[in-house]
């Protein structure tokens, strides 16, 4: 922190000199500006130019080339060029070579205190106190979770506007247990981050093992907001899971369960769903797969495919954007068949879809014989289209067995 505190100052100094370089050439300016005004011979000038057509006049009178009225319309208009001519000429008097040089040690002070300030207002300097502070507690030798916590909170009285310090402490509470905290930590996120999916989702998962695993009213509505946003967000998804569950419908819970893992990028959870369809698979009586199947292997018909990204666009999204591929029927009269969503880090790479990623039991890749896929790339992660985002599609693809080539679609246009 103290080696930006001196970039800044070293970056002030051009600026602070280009206010005192002004100073130094002060006095040869006011003697040059001295001199002109005590050489200046344009009113001596002007006045010898009037008496000289002034003369010319009364010359043109005596010769009787005008006559008196001429002669004195004229003199008036002399006159008054000599008056305007003159006013011009007047100066405000000299003043001295050092007079304003207190000002600029003040305009000094304030270019110092606004870059200060506004640095403070806009700047990272509490996102680098956050990363000093985790790096202090990982170096300390008796450094812990309790002490990164206490020192998190302290940034958070201190600035408490800071959306990165309620997205280090959310977890933290989360995984030590304290739900109260947690909630208040995503709270405060949401109310600085804005009500997007996946903070409403971590929210409901939240709210819901403080209630005991049951779904208030509170977490019903968080729930159903949620879905509102994003039809496909896995956490919520794995939230109905187990409320079904622990309702002993396995049937829906692990129809919850697998269209959140159609949704997942964290290969964690996945596999902990995992575990719960064949757990629930188990109370059905239904013989558990060994294992479910991974994004490259089939269950039943589907449709493999290989997606890549045009050259073109490489490094128009940063490695945080998500891919979506989705299958729609042909006349695009049913919902979503298929839904499979991954980082964009991962392309190019091949993904099957199948009855895995179906989205509700009444639509999915069995009911159809053809299939429209498209795939986007979204920076913000959200299931809806916005603009800035990249697509590509691919109209008319079979759907059946996935050990042959697989369908190539290549993201290669910008969504407007």
């Amino acid at each position: 922190m103290t080696l930006l505190w001196i970039a800044f100052a070293v970056l002030l100094l051009p600026a602070l000199w280009l206010l005192v370089a002004p100073l130094r050439r002060a006095r040869a300016v006011h003697d040059a500006q001295r001199d002109h005004e005590i050489n200046d011979r344009t009113a001596e000038q002007n006045v010898a130019i009037f008496q000289r057509r002034l003369a010319s006049l009364e010359a043109a009178l005596e010769r009787g080339d005008i006559d008196q009225a001429r002669f004195e319309e004229d003199r008036l208009e002399l006159e008054r060029g000599l008056l305007e001519d003159t006013e011009g000429l007047k100066r405000a008097p000299l003043k001295a070579s050092a007079s304003g040089r207190l000002a600029v040690p003040i305009v000094m002070v304030l270019v110092v205190a606004a870059s200060v300030l506004w640095y403070q207002r806009e700047g990272a300097e509490g996102d680098l106190t956050l990363l000093a502070l985790q790096e202090e507690v990982q170096n300390h030798p008796d450094g812990s979770i309790e002490m990164l916590i206490e020192r998190l909170e302290e940034q958070a009285v201190r600035q408490p506007g800071n959306p990165n310090v309620w997205s280090s402490l959310f977890p933290l509470y989360r995984d030590m247990g304290q739900g109260r905290e947690a909630i208040h930590a995503l709270e405060r996120l949401i109310e600085l981050e804005g009500r997007h999916p996946s903070l409403l989702g971590q929210l409901a998962q939240v709210e819901f093992f403080v209630a005991d695993r049951q779904l208030t009213p509170r977490v019903q509505a968080l729930v159903d907001e949620t879905l509102e946003r994003d039809s496909s967000q896995p956490t919520v998804l794995g939230v109905l899971g187990i409320e079904a569950f622990d309702r002993s419908d396995y049937e829906g819970a692990i129809d919850y369960w697998r269209r959140a893992i159609a949704g997942m990028s964290d290969a964690s959870s996945g596999q902990a769903l995992r575990e719960g369809i064949r757990v629930a698979q188990e109370r059905l009586g239904v013989e558990p797969e060994a294992r479910e199947p991974t994004m490259g292997e089939a269950q039943g018909n589907g449709i493999r495919v290989r997606v890549s990204l045009d050259q073109a666009l490489n490094g128009r999204l940063g490695e945080e954007a998500t891919v979506f591929v989705v299958a729609r029927d042909m006349e695009g009269e049913l919902p979503p068949l298929a839904v499979a969503r991954f980082p964009v880090g991962e392309l190019p790479t091949e993904v099957v879809l199948d009855e895995r990623h179906a989205m509700s039991p009444e639509a999915s890749l069995a009911q159809v014989r053809e299939a429209r896929l498209m795939v986007r790339v979204s920076a913000s992660g959200d299931a809806a289209p916005q603009a800035g985002d990249l697509f590509g599609d691919r109209e008319g693809v079979p759907v059946g067995a996935t050990d042959g080539e697989p369908v190539e679609v290549v993201v290669d246009r910008v969504f407007d």
